[in-house]
């Protein structure tokens, strides 16, 4: 096939012929299919196809191109030129054309027109390829940026499982390699992209489960988890708009370090910075900082964190029962019966804590421990029913 070049956009001008209406192949006919890429060397979305018997003056046979720049269409056997024209090319114009395109019987010939060809670019007029070479440059850079983006999705993805894999074992090893695959990937993707705050906050995430794994190692990861939670913040504020989950998880996980080492203000400061930044989630956060507390036997922490978080959703049946074991590390024994007296508001936070969760994890122990104070149980509690 001999392929002839008209101009891209500046239209090769051709004497003003009516265009002949497409009349239906009469007897055997042959098939043709192709792609049309456009000079960018993307598909070419829309425009026509045609087949022309007289070098593109008039059509004998018309196909639409689709947006995915594919078509295909039937004709009579015979030596066509292939003409192509985008929606508003007038019909006595084209964009481009291929000579000697044979269609035979009973055969599916496929021909693509390829207008980023070198033969093709060379007749463009210089302001053109000028154009080309800028919108080229620019494809260039927007796919090597779309890698870069597809492979931080994939990374984040992974986290996702590994963060999701973590908190559904209880083996410290299983634990120990998700966080080290968390930190690996993330410390990498802050490298490739150092601006993006939810690669830091999952860095964060990653190291700072370290620390609750490996106890020995825990000071220096609790630090690396600090600087990388404070990068999110900093980033976040200098964003036109911040992603609130990101920087409430950011303050979280500071909320989290400062728990876990004791810096009981630190925390509570951390912990109401991220109920700010994204209330939907404050509930969470709160609760979170309290069972942390738990975790930590601060007992006077743990009741203040309850109380607060009860405050975002008083319904939380864990909060009761955080409050009842802060309150009964306070309790004394009657020397007289052995009963051991509860402070104030301890067996009120075990009832209320048994109201809403009758049969849940706790609910064993919560009336063990109001049975032990002579207390009667006003709950649908019953034993043997806890989960």
């Amino acid at each position: 096939m001999k392929r002839t070049i008209s101009l891209w956009l500046g239209l090769l001008a051709f004497a003003a012929v009516p265009v002949l209406a497409q009349a239906p192949p009469a007897g055997p006919t042959g098939k043709i299919h192709g792609h049309v890429i456009n000079p960018t060397g993307a598909e070419q979305a829309g425009g026509t196809i045609s087949l022309s018997t007289d070098s593109g003056r008039t059509s004998k046979y018309t196909f639409n191109v689709d947006q995915n720049g594919v078509y295909s269409g039937e004709a009579a056997p015979g030596t066509y030129t292939l003409v192509f024209r985008q929606k508003e090319t007038p019909p006595d114009k084209m964009v481009d054309s291929i000579e000697n395109v044979k269609i035979e019987a009973g055969q599916d010939v496929n021909v693509d027109d390829d207008m980023s060809r070198q033969a093709f670019i060379d007749k463009l007029p210089e302001e053109q390829k000028k154009q080309l070479e800028d919108i080229r440059k620019h494809n260039s850079e927007a796919m090597k940026a779309n890698e870069v983006i597809k492979n931080l999705n994939s990374d984040l993805k992974q986290v996702t499982a590994d963060i999701h894999d973590a908190d559904a074992t209880k083996d410290k090893d299983v634990k120990k390699a998700k966080y080290s695959e968390i930190e690996s990937l993330m410390q990498k993707d802050t490298q490739v992209r150092p601006t993006e705050p939810v690669l830091w906050a999952y860095l964060g995430s990653g190291e700072t489960g370290l620390a609750n794994v490996d106890p020995a190692n825990s000071k220096d990861k609790y630090e690396q988890a600090e600087a990388a939670y404070k990068k999110v913040i900093e980033l976040s504020q200098a964003a036109k708009a911040p992603k609130p989950e990101i920087v409430g998880m950011a303050h979280a996980g500071l909320g989290e370090i400062y728990a876990r080492q004791g810096k009981v203000p630190e925390a509570n400061a951390e912990y109401a910075e991220a109920a700010k930044a994204d209330p939907t989630k404050a509930s969470m956060y709160l609760r979170n900082e309290a069972v942390i507390f738990f975790q930590s036997n601060n007992a006077q922490a743990q009741i203040a964190a309850a109380q607060e978080a009860l405050k975002a959703d008083p319904n939380q049946p864990v909060l009761y029962y955080i409050i009842g074991q802060g309150l009964v590390q306070s309790a004394t024994v009657d020397p007289k019966t052995n009963k051991i007296i509860l402070p104030p508001g301890c067996a009120e936070a075990y009832q209320k804590y048994l109201e809403l969760a009758p049969t849940g994890p706790y609910a064993a122990d919560a009336q063990g421990i109001l049975a032990q104070a002579g207390q009667k149980v006003s709950s649908s509690y019953k034993a043997g029913k806890n989960k």
